[in-house]
């Protein structure tokens, strides 16, 4: 049997690449761990333990599938990041200063059970769930 430690890496095809890295970096913390040539058009973000691969749909690797990402036909439901944080209040005021919409907290099941969290959405209209990490205390 597998031992699922946690979210390794997402796959997000986009046709905002800068738009994308500005909200992942700038707004939610990400930094640009690695980029591929233009042409094959990657490039990975570091998001904690995990990474989200941006993938820019006039590349290479975005030619593998014909329609791009839009409103209408995303490229998954949603993702959830765990946030180090104290609370979702301080998840909240973060997203009111850049001012990032949000929904309403609400209590939500997750890897580590249940906990309240928030959905917004990134430029391509991809929903992202954030959850402050549990603290285990010894």
């Amino acid at each position: 049997m597998l031992d699922i430690a946690g979210i390794d890496h997402i796959v997000l095809r986009t046709t905002r690449l800068n738009a994308m890295l500005a909200f992942y970096c700038d707004i939610l913390g990400c930094q640009v761990e690695r980029e591929t040539t233009p042409e094959l058009g990657l490039t990975q973000l570091r998001a904690g333990n995990a990474l989200i691969d941006l993938v820019d749909c006039d590349s290479q690797l975005g030619q593998m599938v014909k329609n791009p990402p839009d409103p209408d036909s995303l490229n998954l439901d949603h993702f959830c990041l765990q946030i180090q944080a104290d609370s979702i209040t301080e998840i909240c005021q973060f997203l009111t200063e850049k001012k990032v919409a949000y929904s309403e907290p609400a209590n939500r099941y997750g890897a580590q059970g249940f906990g309240l969290s928030v959905y917004l959405s990134d430029p391509d209209g991809n929903t992202i769930e954030l959850k402050p990490k549990v603290r285990v205390s010894n």
